[in-house]
């Protein structure tokens, strides 16, 4: 446990965090109060163990709207937000029809010609957005880059020195599911892993794919399990290439909103190092191992204990799932007889 103090975020969700020489940065989200566009910062790099979070406000340039549910990107010193959902100003909108209020939504100049009535171009709705904004972490400013060419809704990328969209990424070979609310982490400099999402079937999806951006190929992995689907969970890179999910849903959140996850799926892209399979073997078995583990070497054993403690808060959740699902089995037993 870590004490955190100063300018607490909220509890929020969607939020969008990255890191820069050692500061969390953490944007945008949802909270009690609507959608945000506000900024905090915290120092990871403490030797005390307490952590004090800032909010940015002195800061030059005009910030996103507020929203969440964007993505996030570190390129020299700077943050890079795209897209999200949230607030939208009138005078980004073109004509359009509101599917809950029922009504057509008109761009101001032409609301004002049909009706007489004044609209400022500030006003607010909401919508996806599909823009890029910048914030300089060394300067504290806020700004908007021009972008160039064309987006597509299939495989592509923005180069971020002359920020131009590539346009649809030409596929060699098979290629997986049209599907949305899927995660694409980066596992090595020219390996990206697609897990995941919502099909076009409206079908949650358990397969993973590793792209090579050199030859622009795709190469399902056969291996995962077919039972565990995900749609809008959050991936990460682990120290040995390994892809950490968590969260998200295991249904169609369209149709039904209920099927919450909050367990840690684990997908291995390659062998692991000899002294992890040995630090997980004896982590596994430290019942049987224990009059000897005290004989090892300081530094290894700090890292045996860690093992340890890990295995052993895996395997307590592992049997209270199964007590679990043995409990929700017997009442459905019950219930049908």
């Amino acid at each position: 446990m870590h004490l955190m103090e100063g300018e607490l975020p909220t509890s929020m969700s969607g939020s969008c965090g990255a890191c820069i020489n050692g500061k969390l940065y953490v944007f945008g989200g949802y909270d009690d109060k609507g959608y945000s566009n506000r900024l905090y910062f915290v120092n990871l790099r403490t030797r005390d163990g307490t952590y004090v979070w800032e909010k940015i406000t002195n800061f030059e340039g005009q910030p996103p709207t507020p929203r969440d549910k964007l993505s996030c990107w570190v390129y020299k010193d700077r943050l890079i937000y795209f897209g999200g959902y949230g607030c939208r100003r009138h005078n980004e909108l073109q004509d359009c029809f509101d599917v809950h209020d029922a009504s057509w939504v008109r761009p101001p100049e032409l609301f004002i010609a049909q009706t007489g009535f004044c609209m400022t171009e500030e006003q607010i709705f909401w919508g996806w957005h599909n823009d890029v904004h910048i914030f300089d972490t060394k300067t504290q400013s806020w700004l908007q880059p021009e972008i160039k060419q064309t987006r597509m809704n299939d495989l592509h990328y923005l180069n971020l020195d002359t920020w131009t969209w590539s346009g649809r990424i030409p596929i060699n070979g098979e290629s997986p599911k049209h599907r949305s609310w899927h995660t694409l982490t980066p596992i090595a400099d020219d390996t990206l892993f697609l897990f995941g999402g919502l099909s076009a079937d409206n079908i949650p999806l358990s397969d993973g794919w590793i792209h090579n951006v050199i030859t622009n190929c795709w190469k399902q992995l056969t291996h995962l399990p077919k039972t565990k689907p995900r749609l809008w969970h959050t991936a990460c890179l682990g120290k040995e290439n390994e892809i950490m999910v968590f969260g998200g849903s295991k249904d169609d959140l369209l149709s039904l909103d209920t099927g919450h996850c909050n367990d840690l799926l684990i997908f291995q892209t390659q062998p692991y190092s000899l002294l992890r399979s040995c630090l997980d073997c004896i982590g596994k078995n430290a019942i049987i191992l224990e009059s000897q583990i005290s004989l090892l070497p300081p530094k290894l054993l700090q890292q045996v204990l860690k093992k340890i403690t890990f295995w052993t808060a895996a395997n307590h959740r592992e049997e209270q799932r199964a007590q679990k699902e043995e409990t929700e089995n017997k009442y459905q037993w019950i219930s049908s007889n």
